[in-house]
């Protein structure tokens, strides 16, 4: 039975200064890493087939963390697509290239873009604001922040993504890993779960606690 886990990266530097991220591309913070860990562990004895996560840093770290506490022997190997690291990362051993956990990175899994609203405090954006209206930009389905991304705009690149190249991985039998961010995975969830826009308010991912979905006579359903 395929299972699908789902994982927001660990605490970043950012989240704990409780500033917008967005698209901005930092780390995770120390705690963020800790979180990271001790989701590897608790994933330790599941074996993956392979990882998708999106292209920024704090979705890598966490994937990667992740996996080294993994108790499979496999070894993850990021899968470059173009370019040079296509060309010079080819493995010319049979034995290692079947024991690899391919990882792959995709831009469409990433955080939704915040916009104007990217590199500000959340504290200080809702006393400019108001409550209500930063709330809003945070949670609805299809109230962007300015010049940013709703949830539904997310959705229409990460929906997609996932029926074209993580589903068919899971109807095959694969144990997929998915290393991306709050609302990325918002959108993933609401799209599984079938959740409507007024369910999906309501839906909060934290930092660096996975999800579990198992691949039940062609539905996922959650664990």
């Amino acid at each position: 039975m395929a299972q699908l886990v789902l994982i927001r990266h660990g605490e970043s530097v950012w989240n704990k200064k409780n500033v917008f991220t967005g698209w901005v591309d930092v780390p995770l913070s120390s705690n963020g890493i800790i979180e990271a860990i001790k989701a590897g562990k608790q994933l330790s004895k599941l074996s993956f087939d392979m990882v998708f996560t999106s292209v920024q840093v704090r979705a890598i770290e966490t994937a990667m963390l992740v996996l080294a506490q993994n108790k499979s022997d496999k070894t993850p190997v990021v899968i470059h697509s173009e370019g040079k690291m296509k060309d010079r990362t080819t493995i010319y051993s049979e034995v290692m290239k079947n024991s690899i956990i391919p990882v792959y990175q995709d831009w469409h899994l990433n955080e939704r873009y915040y916009g104007e609203l990217q590199g500000k405090n959340k504290s200080e954006t809702a006393k400019e604001y108001g409550d209500e209206q930063v709330h809003q930009w945070r949670r609805s389905y299809d109230v962007p922040p300015p010049a940013g991304e709703c949830l539904k705009d997310t959705a229409e690149r990460t929906v997609p993504f996932f029926k074209e190249h993580i589903l068919p991985q899971l109807e095959q039998g694969k144990n997929v890993l998915v290393s991306a961010h709050g609302n990325s995975l918002r959108s993933i969830v609401m799209h599984i779960e079938n959740l409507t826009k007024e369910q999906v308010l309501n839906l909060e991912i934290p930092t660096g606690k996975p999800l579990f979905y198992e691949m039940k006579e062609q539905k996922l359903t959650q664990k």
